[in-house]
């Protein structure tokens, strides 16, 4: 005698109720990545350029003096001497100690030419040692550089001479405000332009340039006494640029 099994179908509301819920979490995953992106804020960014111009009323050099000798001890003793006198002679002539600092010493040998098959020797040395002079009274600068040149005779070194605005907070201050308006100025055209009105700074960036200029002293006579060197300070112009970041409303 055979035996049929019960099969019960199951009931058709289960099978609803998991295919509903299933929709509902794709629902779900589905919104969650659609979702808007939040716009970035809209901005528009400019150069402003501000320019001044002062007359220095600095001056700084870099004198030196250089010593050869057979030995380092004279060669030494040489340039001590030498660069004394130097001071010396820019302190008699105006310049303030505390405005004198050494810049460099230094000695390095000097090597005679090998004969052939043969190796170089040191046949001597070379010793060197000076100062950076800062000039604040600029109707001196020429009689100072004389002196020391006289002082130095042949083994005086003159460079980085430079004129400077010693105190161009005032020139900066202005060039500051004429760069950030010629910023503005920009934004709100090109704000106008696009149909929007200008918002806040977002961000500020600055450079400056001008603010010390070289200057090339004339040829000088190292004979008794040196003339006084030609020099013009001119104008000196300061360059501010600022580049802003606006927000656009």
């Amino acid at each position: 005698m055979s035996t049929r099994a019960d099969v019960r179908p199951r009931p058709a509301r289960r099978r609803l109720g998991l295919v509903a819920a299933l929709s509902a979490i794709a629902l779900v995953l589905s919104a969650c990545g659609s979702d808007e992106p939040v716009d970035e804020q809209r901005s528009v960014t400019v150069v402003g350029t501000g320019q001044v111009s002062g007359v220095p009323d600095t001056l700084r050099a870099d004198i030196g003096v250089e010593s050869t000798a057979r030995d380092v001890t004279t060669a030494l003793n040489e340039t001590s001497a030498k660069v004394t006198a130097v001071t010396d002679a820019v302190v008699a002539a105006g310049v303030e100690r505390k405005d004198i600092a050494t810049r460099q010493v230094s000695v390095s040998p000097q090597h005679s030419s090998p004969a052939p098959g043969g190796s170089s020797q040191i046949s001597g040395y070379v010793a060197t040692n000076s100062v950076r002079i800062t000039i604040r009274d600029i109707s001196k600068a020429s009689q100072v550089l004389a002196a020391a040149a006289t002082a130095g005779g042949d083994a005086t070194r003159i460079s980085n001479v430079s004129f400077a605005i010693d105190d161009n907070s005032e020139l900066l201050d202005q060039a500051r405000e004429e760069a950030f308006d010629d910023a503005r100025s920009s934004a709100s055209q090109y704000a106008s332009l696009a149909g929007d009105s200008l918002g806040k700074v977002l961000t500020i960036k600055e450079t400056t340039s001008g603010q010390e200029q070289p200057a090339s002293p004339g040829a000088y006579d190292r004979g008794v006494a040196a003339a006084p060197v030609p020099l013009e300070p001119g104008e000196q112009e300061l360059t501010f640029t600022v580049t802003v970041t606006f927000a656009l409303d």
